[in-house]
């Protein structure tokens, strides 16, 4: 017998259904103190990008803003020292066509060398249109996966899978609240992304936890779960180490623009991997999952005849 074979993987689903639980409630009190450092998709704003032939020192270039208008604009390398995005939210006192030429000419007048490469204007209330229709598309999505799961195995196991669903997407927007990384729509694909990733994991471990059921004699649940983890977890481990590197590939030479939805599944994928082991089946469990839930439901002869 393997290593693997020998480890009773749901003895510590009590301690680590504990922890699951410290994190998410965490990641609501996050949410509530700290909030979410909401890019411009959704605050709505003025975005300018500029390139120079030297390196740009942000604090330079934040002394340049400061006493004007747009001291308290956002700066950020983008893709290379040599390039600076500069993210300035709405402007009361200027039209907001003006806003990023006016930012140009404050920068230009310090560093003479800068070349203006895009303006893009988001309106407050586009902003708060995204915001509220990202949300929207996080609850259909897993609103959706519920039902999926629901029809494809059993009621149980499908309230298991949509609640480590949100346990994800909870923790991963609990981090960026905690550490106050940028929101932006990248990061919204990202969790859209991750959802997509967690419900195939906990899939194939339901499918499993289903053939188990119905082809060996084991009869406690607790035995059942620990032998389709065993049998899936080579899978499991391929599946996340694979994915984790492409996305790290991502997160170091993918630059600026993915940098959002790099970091967003990084930590996603690692939870992700988790709950599907854990959450999923430990809710199952708690739920009294049995072998009625997986059984094919057995057809009378009376029945038979009446069909058509």
């Amino acid at each position: 017998m393997s290593f693997v074979q020998r480890i009773d993987f749901m003895k510590w689903r009590k301690l680590l259904t504990a922890v699951s639980a410290a994190m998410v409630i965490g990641s609501i009190a996050l949410l509530f103190t700290r909030g979410l450092n909401l890019g411009l998709d959704f605050t709505g704003g003025t975005l300018i990008e500029v390139h120079s032939v030297e390196d740009i020192v942000l604090e330079d270039a934040r002394a340049t803003l400061s006493g004007t208008p747009f001291e308290g604009a956002v700066l950020q390398h983008f893709g290379s020292s040599h390039d600076m995005v500069v993210r300035v939210a709405p402007q009361s006192d200027i039209e907001a066509d003006q806003v990023g030429q006016q930012i140009f000419e404050v920068l230009h007048a310090g560093m003479s060398d800068l070349e203006l490469r895009r303006v893009e204007f988001v309106g407050p209330q586009v902003g708060d249109e995204l915001r509220d229709e990202s949300g929207l598309a996080l609850l259909i999505a897993l609103m959706a996966m519920l039902v999926y799961v629901w029809i494809r195995f059993s009621n149980k196991f499908g309230v298991a899978a949509v609640v480590a669903l949100f346990h994800d997407v909870i923790v991963v927007i609990g981090a960026f609240s905690l550490f106050q990384w940028q929101v932006d729509l990248t990061v919204l694909a990202a969790l859209l992304a991750l959802i997509g990733y967690s419900i195939n994991d906990s899939i194939v471990i339901a499918d499993y936890v289903r053939d188990t059921f119905r082809g060996t004699r084991l009869s406690e649940p607790v035995e059942v779960v620990n032998d389709a983890i065993r049998q899936t977890l080579g899978r499991t481990i391929n599946t996340a180490l694979t994915t984790w590197l492409v996305v790290l590939a991502l997160q170091f030479f993918g630059g600026e623009a993915v940098h959002g939805f790099s970091l967003a599944m990084s930590i996603g994928v690692l939870i992700g991997t988790y709950s599907s082991i854990y959450i999923v089946c430990t809710i199952a469990l708690a739920m009294n999952m049995t072998r009625q839930d997986f059984m094919i439901p057995e057809v009378s002869k009376d029945e038979i005849d009446e069909m058509p």
